[in-house]
């Protein structure tokens, strides 16, 4: 127990620790958006497109994340096209993407002089070697995704759930869905580095679903997925850190285990 205590008194891990709680916080809007319109996967897709921008910054000598902001942007603006314009389902236009952006990623890492760079904090995050840096640019976009809630709260509601009603309510559903979109792609990119490309898709998703076994109101959901998302991370982190084990994984593992016992839960209290 001394053990986990004297954790809270490096500075790597007051670092993690508030990378977790900020991304948690991030993606529960963000991620109650994405389960709300149900697009879930469209997560996955923007992550694993966003690799391309990765292979493509090394070989250019470019900053890997900056090659994931242009490519996670291009990608969610592109599914928005493609499944409204380009008469293409938008699970068919997520695919097409992702099956690209990852194709891309691996070619131009292979085309890059020099040794192979190492992905792995990439793919499984690194949350423990989050910096300062990183801290303030995620306190800015969730400052920044908060209040764009706030302004607009119910065209983001109405296009989430019934775009068609929205129309008819005179909501510019494709300002607001290409808004979300960039918030969407940007949060993303942001998570990367706490929960890596292989699994930030679960942070987005499992809290909300969690939240949604209590609450089925926009707002209840996101205060739910706030609660589990930061409770699953705190005690992600410690039990990676008890067990050195990876931070994303744990975190990861902690979340599922709040969703099947909230599962049970819910089970529970509906036959009383």
């Amino acid at each position: 127990m001394q053990n986990i205590i004297a954790l809270f008194e490096y500075q790597f891990f007051q670092n993690a620790l508030l990378a977790a709680i900020l991304t948690s916080a991030l993606a529960a809007m963000i991620g109650t958006y994405i389960v709300s319109r149900k697009v879930v996967f469209i997560s996955g897709g923007i992550t694993h497109a966003s690799f391309g921008g990765i292979g493509l910054a090394y070989f250019l000598g470019l900053n890997p994340f900056l090659g994931a902001f242009v490519f996670a942007i291009a990608t969610s603006l592109g599914i928005e096209w493609i499944s409204t314009r380009g008469k293409i389902r938008e699970d068919s236009a997520i695919a097409i993407l992702w099956s690209l952006g990852m194709a891309l990623g691996i070619i131009f890492v292979f085309l890059t002089p020099g040794y192979t760079p190492n992905l792995m904090s990439f793919l499984f995050g690194s949350i423990l070697s989050v910096g300062r840096l990183d801290i303030i640019i995620l306190g800015f976009v969730l400052l920044l995704t908060a209040l764009c809630f706030f302004a607009f709260f119910r065209p983001i509601v109405y296009t989430a759930f019934d775009p068609e009603f929205a129309t008819t309510r005179g909501v510019p559903v494709t300002l607001i869905r290409n808004l979300m979109a960039i918030l969407i792609a940007i949060s993303i990119v942001l998570s990367i580095r706490v929960m890596g490309i292989i699994l930030v898709l679960s942070i987005f998703t499992i809290p909300q679903n969690t939240a949604l076994l209590f609450s089925g109101k926009f707002t209840g959901i996101i205060k739910g997925s706030v609660i589990f998302g930061i409770t699953g991370s705190v005690l992600g982190l410690i039990a990676a850190s008890a067990f050195d084990t990876p931070g994303s994984a744990a975190i990861i593992f902690m979340l599922t285990i709040q969703f099947l016992l909230a599962k049970g839960v819910s089970i529970v209290w509906k036959k009383r």
